[in-house]
């Protein structure tokens, strides 16, 4: 017999770039076959860092809009201090300046004119008005209310009437009904929640709630009104177009004549001449209302509207009857002053 091959033992090891490329091939192994645990752990270590940045990056933003926005609030809180201190102290140089002596060179007067000047970088613009050239609400007579409503806020007679009539019934001390007036019953069927005042008015915008006054209407009377000089008539030196011209008598031509007139006058340094149709006292009664307007370099604004009367003895030289905040008038329409206009007492 032939003599039969002998097999040839081989080693089962595996040589070691087999494994390697074993390991390698690991990623590629369809879904279901079992990985390498410790790249597994090692993703999802991974990821859990990115999520904890982004986080983080979240909060940090936030914190520092969160700074950002108190930042702004602070500064600007302080802006409006700055500029609500600056018009408190223009309204007091008004009062000063209204105070000297007429016959003082580039005196100011309470007929409207603007003065602005800047100071410590911020805009100033102030304006007074004597308020005797006003319609007093209270003390008025009913013709002197009625010729208003009709030439400034365009209503017709019979309207006009009957707003006299409501209008009383608001300020009169009785329950009894004006022949077209209203009481505490008509403001009730109205579906109004409040009735007549039974009292004077104690400010113009009070007359915003008596009935039949609307919105539009109000806004074209409030600027001819006051409560403030118990006056029956006005002072014309100090009246505007539209007061005059509800003056009984009173014409567009004689009204136009006479402003032309008083401007002269007043840019003459002289007293106004006295109105054709008289209309009341000729006289400043002292009672000024007084509008400043700041605006602070950040742009920050404020304005400061008073009412101011001279004192009635030594002991007190100056009554506050309104202070409050205004709105935005004058301060845009208010030129760039020339020079340094607090020091040399020029208006623009």
């Amino acid at each position: 017999m032939g003599r039969q091959p002998q097999p040839v033992c081989r080693s089962l090891s595996v040589p070691i770039h087999h494994r390697r490329q074993a390991r390698l091939s690991a990623a590629t192994l369809p879904r279901g076959v079992r990985e390498d645990p410790g790249e597994r752990e090692h993703g999802i270590a991974l990821i859990l860092v990115l999520w904890l940045t982004v986080l983080l990056t979240v909060i940090a933003g936030s914190f520092a809009y969160g700074m950002r926005t108190e930042a702004l609030a602070a500064r600007n809180t302080v802006s409006l201090a700055q500029a609500r201190a600056l018009a408190d102290g223009a309204v007091n140089r008004t009062v000063f300046e209204l105070m000297r002596a007429q016959v003082t060179p580039d005196v100011w007067s309470a007929d409207g004119s603007v003065h602005a000047w800047d100071e410590e970088g911020a805009r100033i613009a102030v304006s007074a008005f004597d308020e005797s050239g006003k319609i007093d609400i209270n003390a008025a007579s009913d013709p002197l209310l009625k010729s208003l409503l009709q030439t400034a806020g365009g209503l017709d007679s019979d309207t006009a009437n009957k707003l006299v009539d409501i209008i009383g019934d608001w300020k009169d001390a009785d329950d009894l009904r004006r022949p077209n007036g209203a009481e505490a019953s008509d403001y009730q069927a109205a579906g109004l929640p409040y009735k007549p005042a039974n009292a004077p008015f104690e400010a113009v915008a009070e007359l915003q709630r008596v009935l039949g006054m609307t919105p539009a209407l109000y806004s074209k009377l409030a600027g001819s009104l006051t409560v403030h000089t118990r006056m029956a008539g006005v002072n014309p030196a100090f009246a505007s177009r539209t007061v005059l011209l509800a003056l009984p008598g009173a014409t567009p031509e004689i009204v136009d004549t006479y402003l032309a007139q008083r401007r002269d006058a007043l840019a003459a340094k002289l007293p106004p001449p006295p109105f054709p149709l008289g209309g009341g006292a000729g006289t400043a009664l002292g009672i000024w209302r007084i509008r400043a307007e700041v605006t602070v370099p950040d742009g920050a604004i404020f304005v400061r509207e008073a009412v101011i009367r001279r004192g009635a003895d030594g002991r007190r030289l100056l009554v506050v009857l309104e202070w409050g905040e205004g709105d935005r008038r004058i301060l845009a329409d208010a030129g760039a002053p020339e020079g340094n206009e607090r020091a040399r007492g020029k208006s623009n």
